[in-house]
């Protein structure tokens, strides 16, 4: 693990800490999420669910997970040995990769991803098969199709997809995900999916949310992957989930049984009663970012970067070429000192940092006088010295 060193988040948070920065790097929400499941929470924790909660996660959680995934995507999960509750999907995707892999497996995944995704890997002496995601002509992230098929062999294992994806914010059409499907089932390999953003699909994207396992064939090898923080705005609760078929699942257990063992106790009963929110919930909060990304899109273009369109997530990249910048690092730890803004050098997230040196991260899922004032001081970067 030598070669992971300190998460970028944890050095730029503190960077902006320290230098008084608005904090567009790390991706959590500055306000909290809808108030019923706020109240549930103080009344588990009033009403004694303070002491470990089954392995699996409570029964009235798994059931709300399950009725959340038959609701929105006609997929029928059992909650009582298809689906394990996690500390975040973070340590959903752990146990997966840790449960799944062993020496010398491949794991094929999209770059730039979440730095997690590497060390999980890593952890599980596997093999990580990056395909890269690359701006087209409409300034969004597309993959080569040779490319993926080239990314499959015989010691493939996992495909590790992200949709909607963190960083670049795009959302997989039915055309990719058929195309990942048949490979997955060529080479007999197992998608598990990190679905933490299937909420945060803006309007103009190319296709709404699709899970892998609503394709033919794919239920049955696919652990989908997803948690609270973020459709919920409460990423410090740490609650996530995964579901799939039993056999993939008792795997998944068997290892996250000795990471976590459970977490969260007073905050699962909350998220039961959040995932039964209306359909309204759901289309505000995505139209509500939407907004949030148009503001800050608006402001990078004012500013001199070049911004590649999210379709969804909390994030927007941008070229710094036009700025004048060649390294995102070195971008990003002179931006504080410059205007006063934190971002994140999106190059962290590929197995090849050069294929990402120009490009970096901001999370827009800040409220509308925070961006306003960050954008205020982006403009800093083009004018003119006094």
């Amino acid at each position: 693990m030598r070669e992971f060193g300190t998460t970028v988040f944890a050095t730029m948070s503190a960077l902006a800490v320290r230098t008084n920065s608005v904090n567009l790097g790390q991706g959590f929400p500055d306000t909290d999420g809808p108030p019923e499941m706020l109240e549930a929470a103080v009344q588990a924790l009033r009403g004694g669910h303070n002491q470990y909660p089954p392995g699996l996660g409570i029964p009235e959680l798994r059931a709300a997970i399950a009725a959340h995934q038959q609701r929105f995507y006609n997929l029928a999960y059992d909650p009582d040995s298809e689906i394990l509750v996690t500390a975040g999907a973070t340590e959903a995707i752990a146990a997966s990769i840790l449960g799944l892999c062993e020496p010398g497996d491949e794991v094929v995944a999209f770059e730039p991803f979440y730095d997690s995704y590497g060390a999980c890997v890593a952890l599980a002496q596997a093999r990580l098969r990056p395909v890269t995601l690359r701006p087209d002509a409409d300034r969004r992230y597309a993959f080569d199709p040779d490319e993926l098929r080239r990314a499959f062999s015989a010691r493939t294992r996992v495909v590790l997809l992200n949709s909607p994806h963190n960083p670049t914010g795009k959302v997989f059409t039915p055309d990719e995900l058929s195309l990942i499907a048949s490979l997955c089932q060529e080479y007999d390999a197992i998608a598990v999916t990190d679905e933490v953003y299937e909420h945060l699909v803006f309007s103009d994207a190319s296709s709404v949310h699709c899970p892998i396992a609503t394709l033919p064939g794919m239920r049955e090898r696919t652990l989908r992957i997803s948690s609270a923080g973020k459709t919920f705005s409460c990423t410090g609760w740490k609650v996530g989930w995964v579901s799939g078929p039993a056999s993939l699942v008792q795997a998944v257990t068997r290892v996250k049984q000795f990471l976590t063992y459970v977490n969260a106790a007073p905050f699962q009963p909350a998220v039961a009663v959040a995932l039964g929110l209306p359909d309204a919930y759901y289309t505000e909060f995505a139209a509500t970012l939407e907004r949030k990304r148009d503001r800050l899109a608006a402001g990078l273009a004012e500013a001199g970067f070049a911004p590649y369109r999210p379709e969804g997530t909390y994030f927007i990249t941008a070229d710094i070429r036009e700025l004048g910048g060649s390294d995102g690092v070195e971008f990003c730890l002179s931006l504080p000192e410059r205007c006063g803004v934190v971002a994140i050098p999106a190059q962290v997230f590929y197995a090849d940092p050069s294929r990402g040196r120009h490009i970096v991260r901001f999370a827009f899922c800040k409220r509308d006088e925070v961006l306003a004032e960050a954008v205020t001081r982006l403009r800093r970067l083009t004018e003119p010295a006094r």
